[in-house]
């Protein structure tokens, strides 16, 4: 039997999933009952497109449901107060310098970068995921360090100029 995975995430990430588990089970299925509801008072069902609209997103709303109660069953909380900041971790910020900036190609020669587990990545808020290519690259090095990561576009070389905690 397959073991199962774990899902590492931090307390705000825990936080954001609880949310959006609320959302669903009490504000999203009220309202997906009503759209059923109004869409049955129409008559036939065999053409009915706000039914099977309706239903379509019921069964959306119920897959995420199940889809986040697995993942806060299986959290892994990290202990915020436990991120070290001699060497990079999930949960912790990262300051990295691009060894091999262009300024006509990157676009950042310095950026922060806040190394969560997969569930909570967000590449636009800046939060990679340890399993990530450049999250992967820089778990576990040190301020002064670098790595040669692996990306879509050949390989970058980042140097590692800060490690915090919030």
């Amino acid at each position: 039997m397959s073991e199962v995975k774990k899902h590492i995430m931090t307390y705000e990430g825990l936080k954001k999933l609880e949310d959006e588990l609320e959302f669903l089970k009490t504000v999203k299925r009220k309202d997906i009952t009503e759209k059923i509801k109004v869409a049955l008072s129409f008559g036939d069902l065999s053409e009915n497109a706000e039914y099977d609209e309706a239903k379509n997103d019921q069964a959306f709303v119920e897959g995420r449901i199940i889809q986040l109660e697995n993942m806060l069953r299986n959290a892994s909380i990290v202990d915020e107060s436990e991120i070290k900041t001699d060497v990079v971790s999930i949960g912790a910020k990262v300051r990295i310098k691009d060894l091999d900036f262009d300024p006509d190609l990157d676009f950042e020669e310095e950026m922060e970068l806040f190394i969560v587990g997969s569930v909570e990545a967000d590449p636009l808020e800046n939060k990679i995921s340890n399993e990530s290519p450049i999250g992967s690259g820089l778990m576990g090095k040190r301020v002064g360090e670098s790595s040669d990561i692996p990306v879509p576009d050949g390989i970058k070389k980042y140097e590692i100029i800060g490690i915090r905690r919030d």
